[in-house]
């Protein structure tokens, strides 16, 4: 284990580092929700974010797949076409990360229905935790200071605004949370 820990660490594996950190993160936060939420009677919730987090990992790969073939193909990179590179990658990573906090607070939402105070505060605090996780998952597919502060920001700001107006993120996002 020494080995592995030392070239994981080294500063050439970082991508992989990340990689490994956002999907141990995502594992834990969602056993610990399981164990926090199922003696409450919310285990449900849990299962529902596990298959949520299924599904995001696979369209943020699928999506970043796309933009890098399309980046290519329009040769933006970082030292032609930098404007148009960083404000494609933030477009695409800002819709998705607004995508998982719908998903988010319409799962969250629907949990709470006529639940008790300390409740719906518990299952609310997941909801915020579940955002910042997708957050890194996100990031690790946009890597940079920018992509992160803003990505982080939007996760709490979109998970407030649709616990506060789900309509919105039914609107926006429900044709894709149709389909799974």
């Amino acid at each position: 284990m020494g080995q592995f820990s030392k070239w994981l660490l080294h500063e050439d594996q970082k991508e992989w580092f990340d990689y490994l950190f956002a999907l141990i993160l995502n594992i834990v936060f969602v056993a610990l929700t399981a164990l926090l939420l199922w003696p409450l009677g919310e285990a449900p919730v849990a299962l529902r974010l596990a298959k949520g987090y299924w599904v995001f990992w696979s369209v943020v790969i699928a999506a970043s797949t796309v933009m890098v073939l399309a980046q290519r193909i329009f040769r933006m990179d970082l030292y032609e076409r930098f404007d148009a590179y960083v404000l494609s990658g933030l477009a695409l990573s800002a819709f998705l990360q607004i995508g998982w906090s719908a998903f988010a607070a319409l799962v969250i939402r629907s949990a709470v229905g006529d639940t008790s105070a300390w409740l719906t505060i518990t299952v609310y605090g997941v909801g915020v935790v579940a955002c910042y996780v997708a957050s890194v998952i996100v990031g690790v597919f946009y890597m940079g200071s920018l992509y992160r502060v803003v990505n982080s920001a939007l996760a709490i700001l979109a998970f407030v605004l649709f616990s506060l107006w789900p309509s919105a993120g039914a609107t926006i996002y429900g044709w894709f949370f149709e389909l799974f």
